[in-house]
């Protein structure tokens, strides 16, 4: 951790408490948990490392988790999502031990991580799986006393999944990526809104009438492409599952693959978890002034050293924005160098979307806690559906919205197989 005492530090450390205090009074559901755990402090004693995106809205996850007795400790999960600002707040306003900066090397991003094992701690929180992954390599030493994680994204999953399947991997982790609460609205409308953010911001390109290229059609995809039709662009997908091309197509999109996609769009959008999705023979395929980017959570479905390799220069020339030309004279433009679109060139998803996925997490941990001493086989949990409803209910009544109730008459019918239609 820095120590914050220049000008301009003070500075730093008010902005990021002003924008942190901004994101809490937008996320109704951690409120109420929080303000529950104060008097149950049902996490006390037990040592929580995250390795998260560092923004505003987990600055929030981690006040909830502190307010439920938790000794809290922070990394990043991507060098280029950190908000310096919420960093200094965490450190010196909440007490938090964060250990982050915007635009850090590989080996500082990893010593981070490490930084944070070297708590030793109980229970594990992940955004793409590099703290476990640490953790089951180089500090296996620890692994008697971990209770179990959590896992927020989908390629972190993907990573879990293979590691139960092979047979490392050696706690049990819940999938907080696969809630409902979570991927039926942080990964569509929250990446939805947050891609188009970071698009916008980095390049003010006009999108209506625009040819759209959106790879991959998961939650995040789906989300993608509504948000980019409705500004105007002309979207196409490109995807290698049937049924999830099928979907794209009933939903009004064209679907192609990517050899014929790459000559017709004009900006091309990553959202599949999987490497090299765009790659040379793509960018050779690209029209001039092409922009490309990516909202997956790790740097490798653009295939950026083939773009390098192609190109005859490379100039920064927006924030953000980087300037590929090729021998040809044709342009391409590599946005946030390959990372993740939302967090590098905006703030991530809106406060009132992470509100439910930090829900989630928070509740999970509750359920890890609460049963260590079942010694649960080490596995890829569901988050269990009591907790998915119990979210979504909490989000209703924030928002004022009211459930329809059974009838007791409609409770036995529902229950009954005898009866059918009736005079």
């Amino acid at each position: 951790m820095a120590e914050w005492g220049k000008k301009r530090d003070v500075e730093l450390i008010k902005e990021g408490e002003r924008r942190i205090e901004w994101a809490w009074n937008r996320m109704p559901v951690l409120q109420s948990i929080a303000k529950e755990w104060e008097n149950e402090q049902p996490l006390k004693g037990v040592r929580v490392g995250a390795c998260l995106h560092v923004t505003t809205e987990t600055a929030n996850l981690m006040r909830t988790l502190q307010a439920g007795g938790a000794e809290v400790s922070l990394c990043a999960s991507n060098p280029l999502s950190t908000q310096d600002d919420v960093v200094a707040a965490l450190n010196e306003v909440y007490q938090i031990p964060t250990f982050a900066r915007r635009g850090v090397s590989t080996k500082d991003y990893y010593g981070h991580i490490a930084a944070v094992l070297q708590r030793q701690p109980m229970v594990t929180m992940d955004d793409g799986a590099d703290l476990i992954s640490m953790l089951h390599t180089d500090r296996r030493d620890l692994l008697d006393d971990v209770i179990g994680g959590t896992e927020e994204t989908t390629t972190g999953v993907i990573r879990l999944r293979a590691m139960e399947a092979d047979g490392t991997l050696a706690v049990p982790v819940v999938a907080v990526n696969d809630a409902m609460t979570k991927h039926f609205f942080d990964n569509r409308y929250g990446t939805g809104q947050s891609t188009m953010d970071g698009i916008l911001r980095a390049t003010n390109v006009l999108l209506a009438g625009k040819t759209f290229v959106v790879i991959g059609y998961g939650w995040c995809g789906r989300g993608i492409a509504r948000k980019a039709a409705g500004i105007g662009a002309h979207v196409v997908v490109v995807e290698v599952d049937p049924l999830k091309a099928l979907e794209a197509v009933m939903d009004g999109y064209r679907v192609t693959d990517m050899a014929e996609a790459a000559a017709i769009g004009q900006m091309f959008v990553t959202a599949t978890g999987n490497l090299h999705v765009i790659n040379g023979s793509h960018f050779a395929a690209m029209p001039d002034g092409a922009i490309v980017a990516n909202a997956g959570h790790f740097n490798v479905e653009i295939d950026i050293k083939a773009l390098q390799a192609m190109a005859e220069s490379v100039a920064l020339v927006r924030a953000g924005v980087e300037e590929y030309k090729l021998p040809n004279g044709r342009r391409i433009y590599l946005l946030a160098q390959g990372r993740l679109v939302n967090l590098a060139c905006a703030e991530g998803h809106p406060a009132e979307v992470m509100d439910m996925s930090f829900a989630n997490q928070a509740l999970s941990i509750k359920w890890l806690v609460a049963g260590a001493g079942e010694n649960r086989p080490a596995k890829v949990y569901a988050v269990p559906e009591e907790i998915d409803k119990q979210v979504a209910e909490l989000k209703l009544k924030a928002m004022g919205v009211k459930l329809q109730e059974l009838s007791e008459e409609q409770r036995k019918y529902l229950a009954s197989w005898a009866l059918g239609t009736t005079d």
